[in-house]
């Protein structure tokens, strides 16, 4: 669901940035005084995780789509809502600069809406109504599945509304939300599923991180390594290995803009501030959609056979995904970390 600049006028595009760059600076204020200094190194990993189970796009049968996970809730869940959000930020800014996957213009509403829904409507109106100050399994995976759900319902709603806003696009409303709703309504069930299993599982092995996020207190004295370990692992198989296997099927917004205009993508104007960015961001993203920059003759030959350094192009594609996942994790852990200490810095210097 990552917005490409084609789709927004500068003003509702500067708008959402204003929007999502003053909720960053709220988090980073409520951070400085609420986060407790073990979920530090947390942030870090669950926004590697993060970034590495986004390449990973699922199929949703029957329809020729494909979805992948948010991860808004996610994060949520084990960070609460200020952290999470800050992580989600992390991920998305990171994805945009490096691997050209959303556009910089559309930064502010990818963030908003990728990160604002969960955070702060899905996570304390719904999950933490629906779990209550004891959670149980069965509340846990009710309260998870039915928050994913109306969070990314209200972030396809978000993309259809800053995309007819801007006026630059020939999507209708009436048609644009009525693929848009249902499509994502299906991905949302995936993804409360998969984020259930997560959830679940740290439940089992470190109940107090989600007791700690719902109550707002610090996650106590037992030691987090085995924890933290396992979700870096996890971050290394699925962006160095499991990406290879994404489903190629559009995404849910990609599949509905095909199905309103019969196109597989809309152009935008390469003048002004739009081709700006583009160019910007060209020169910026070294792993461009995720895979090797291909020089400019290779672009115009689809069936190219080969790559770089004399890799054959199905090897070069995965070393490429691979080398994206694995990167892309290092950076976004490194940036979520970093984020962490500074704030928390600031926090005991006040």
């Amino acid at each position: 669901m990552h917005m490409a600049d084609a789709l927004l006028s500068p003003a509702v595009g500067s708008t959402m940035w204003a929007a999502s760059a003053g909720t960053i600076a709220y988090c980073s204020h409520k951070v400085r005084t609420e986060l407790d200094d073990r979920k530090v190194p947390l942030m870090g990993v669950l926004g590697a995780f993060l970034f590495a189970a986004q390449m990973i796009n699922f199929t949703i049968p029957a329809t020729g789509s494909s979805g992948h996970l948010g991860g808004g809730l996610l994060l949520s869940i084990l960070l609460g809502p200020h952290a999470a959000f800050l992580t989600i930020a992390s991920v998305l800014i990171v994805q945009a600069l490096f691997f050209a996957d959303g556009g910089l213009l559309a930064l502010g509403c990818n963030i908003f809406n990728l990160g604002i829904f969960p955070a702060f409507i899905a996570y304390p109106l719904i999950y933490k109504k629906l779990t209550g100050n004891q959670p149980s399994q069965v509340k846990i995976t009710f309260a998870t599945i039915t928050a994913a759900v109306v969070g990314l319902q209200l972030g396809a709603f978000g993309v259809v509304l800053e995309t007819v806003a801007s006026g630059v696009s020939s999507l209708p409303f009436s048609s644009f939300i009525l693929m848009m709703q249902p499509i994502h309504l299906a991905i949302g069930i995936v993804e409360g599923i998969v984020t259930a299993a997560v959830v679940s599982f740290v439940y089992k092995a470190r109940p107090e991180i989600l007791q700690s996020s719902l109550q707002q207190r610090p996650i106590g004295d037992h030691p987090l390594r085995a924890l933290l370990l396992t979700f870096l692992a996890a971050a290394v198989l699925t962006g160095g290995f499991v990406s290879w296997f994404a489903s190629k099927n559009p995404d849910g917004l990609e599949w509905a803009i095909a199905r309103v205009t019969g196109k597989d993508e809309l152009k935008g104007t390469e003048r002004g501030i739009h081709g700006s960015l583009a160019e910007l961001q060209e020169k910026i993203a070294f792993l461009p959609d995720y895979s090797f920059k291909k020089p400019k003759q290779a672009e115009s030959r689809a069936e190219a056979a080969s790559a770089p350094n004399g890799v054959k192009k199905d090897e070069g594609s995965r070393l490429g995904t691979s080398l994206s996942g694995i990167l892309g994790g290092l950076i976004t852990l490194t940036l979520a970390f970093v984020i962490g200490i500074i704030l928390k810095k600031r926090s005991h210097s006040a």
